[in-house]
């Protein structure tokens, strides 16, 4: 059983560091990997080729050679270039196809690893903080591939040619290209090491901003009853603030690179070098424009670099924080091999107990049975467990103490696709996704067809509101079902669970916003609906509580009494209180 409950693998990829992930994904790719290297070497050869050519042009007229040696050069180096504007466009393509089918990988493992998360995992995990890397950091991974890796490769090409060409012109000339590739690497090393440390700082900070955004967007409603505007004003510029000073700071860092003093240097020494190897014949007058040619190709890999290793750094950051989620493990396992079957309705918890967080415990060593079709409810004070007592049945959550059992199964042993799928959960704070009113209520069942969709429209006495929308059961719903009110996106929830056809379902104190006149049409539907499946209804409607065939009744994550509602207001305080407070 996997340690990790995961939606899909991706056996290609490597977790283990950020700089394995992204090779990873690099390897994928590898046809288009080499025509990325094989353009960026050719670019780099025709480059280096220019300056050979014009040096021989040069030993041509001053030897009097006459201008045809001249126009052959002339000829090479036109024909040399319409080469390279055609491979440079190859690398440029392959290099652009790469980079967007590494940012089509990424994000789509990103977000199938979200939906693989536990529910502990996204209640502690801010909103803004995950769209931020879902977006801006997988962004910054493309960009890191192109321009930045492009760019990378391509400079080292323009790093290496002069070493090759050197050479071949005189062999001692290869002295300044050599000193200048050693202090290169070592100042690109220390630029890279400082610029890694703030990138990281700037990518974190960006995700705070982001996931302040979000909330506060979120909830804009309170913000604006509150008149607290001004209030959320200050605290974003504060973060807005840290951005731009991490930004600031990596500016600062960029503007200390090293590799610009070293070109100027490389200038200066080469042709120094070259100018005495002429003066002492080794050398011809050619030979000096092609070497200091060969020199000037450093310049390609100085100036990209300020751009390109800020990309690769930035790069880098955003794949280990994407890694960092991907790599989180949760308390639930899919286990694809477990028992599968129809669920004939029976649940019993054994000394459960459960808390969101280590050594915080909210419910308390919880026995009870429930039989196969039977109803009952669940009351309590607020605080008291009961939803979090519902979310351990269909593994929302995992028990950290005793287990819970469905048909005598612990639910651990169970498909988890298979227990979920038979469990319908319909909670006081429903979430209605931005689509039509029909794919909300087959979203438990996509293949649905309209005739059932109505249908479990009609059972939930929705169908005659939604009638009343110009489009029907086409009308597209705001976000979160904003657009309509309390008691609609609930009955909409009710039909929902009706079209999926549950053996177990779970009332969350689902009817509270509903008005009486219709409530009294829910109820019938409610009572419908739990004929024949086991029902759990958390609730303080007297009139549900009193036709549940069993009463569990819970104090600070304890159960204090359970049996029947005649039985308990004989024998329990707590119930009688909790009654007597619904009563009035």
């Amino acid at each position: 059983m996997s340690a990790e409950f995961v939606a899909r693998t991706f056996e290609q990829s490597d977790y283990s560091s950020p700089g394995r992930y992204v090779w990873s994904h690099i390897r994928r790719h590898k046809v288009i990997a080499v025509l990325m290297v094989f353009g960026a070497f050719c670019n780099a050869a025709l480059a280096s080729a220019v300056p050979l050519f014009a040096g021989k042009a040069v030993d041509a007229i001053i030897k009097n050679e006459g201008l045809s040696a001249v126009r052959w050069m002339a000829l090479a180096i036109i024909l040399s270039q319409l080469a390279r504007g055609g491979l440079q466009f190859i690398r440029n393509f392959s290099s652009e196809i790469f980079a967007q089918r590494i940012e089509r990988d990424v994000r789509d493992e990103l977000y199938v690893s979200l939906l693989g998360k536990s529910m502990t995992f996204h209640a502690f995990q801010p909103v803004g903080e995950i769209m931020a890397r879902v977006t801006n950091d997988v962004r910054e991974v493309n960009l890191m591939m192109s321009p930045g890796l492009n760019l990378i490769i391509g400079s080292g090409m323009f790093v290496l040619l002069p070493l090759l060409v050197s050479p071949t012109i005189h062999p001692a000339l290869i002295a300044t290209p050599l000193a200048f590739v050693i202090l290169y690497i070592v100042a690109q090393f220390h630029y890279v090491s400082s610029l890694h440390r703030v990138a990281q700082q700037v990518r974190t900070s960006f995700g705070h901003m982001n996931a302040h955004l979000a909330e506060t967007l979120d909830g804009i409603e309170v913000v604006k009853g509150t008149a607290q505007e001004s209030q959320e004003i200050r605290k974003f510029n504060t973060l807005v603030d840290t951005v731009r000073n991490w930004f600031v700071i990596q500016g600062d860092v960029e503007a200390r690179y090293y590799p610009i003093l070293l070109l100027g240097l490389a200038f200066v020494g080469g042709f120094l070098h070259a100018a005495y190897l002429y003066r002492a014949g080794a050398i011809e007058a050619g030979n000096i424009v092609g070497f200091m040619g060969q020199i000037s190709l450093f310049a390609f890999p100085v100036f990209t670099s300020i751009f390109s290793i800020s990309r690769l750094a930035s790069g880098h950051a955003s794949a280990g924080r994407i890694l960092h989620i991907i790599n989180i493990q949760t308390d639930l396992d899919q286990n694809e091999q477990g028992y599968t079957a129809r669920i004939e309705g029976s649940v019993t918890f054994d000394k459960v107990s459960f808390g969101y967080l280590d050594n915080k415990p909210i419910l308390h060593d919880l026995s009870f049975s429930i039989h196969p079709g039977q109803t009952i409810a669940i009351v309590g004070q607020t605080g008291s467990g009961k939803s979090t007592l519902t979310k351990l049945i269909n593994r929302t959550y995992d028990t950290t103490g005793g287990q819970v059992m469905v048909d005598g199964v612990n639910v651990r042993g169970w498909n988890l696709a298979s227990l979920r799928s038979q469990i319908s959960i319909i909670e006081q704070e429903i979430f209605l996704f931005s689509r039509s009113i029909a794919d909300n209520i087959r979203f438990g069942k996509p293949e649905a067809s309209m005739e059932e969709v109505e249908a479990a429209a009609h059972r939930a006495q929705a169908h005659e509101f939604i009638m009343r929308f110009p489009e029907g059961y086409e009308t597209i719903i705001g976000q979160r079902g904003v657009t309509l009110s309390g008691g609609q996106r609930q009955r909409l929830a009710i039909a929902r669970a009706f079209l999926t056809d549950p053996r177990i379902l779970v009332l969350d104190d689902s009817t509270s916003a509903i008005d009486s006149a219709t409530e009294d049409k829910i109820q019938q539907a409610i009572w419908a609906a739990t004929q024949g499946r086991t029902t759990i209804l958390i609730t303080h409607r007297l009139s549900q509580i009193r036709w549940a065939d069993h009463i569990i009744v819970l104090r600070k994550g304890h159960i204090v009494a359970q049996g029947g509602h005649e039985d308990l207001m004989k024998t329990s305080d707590s119930y009688r209180r909790i009654f007597a407070r619904y009563e009035h």
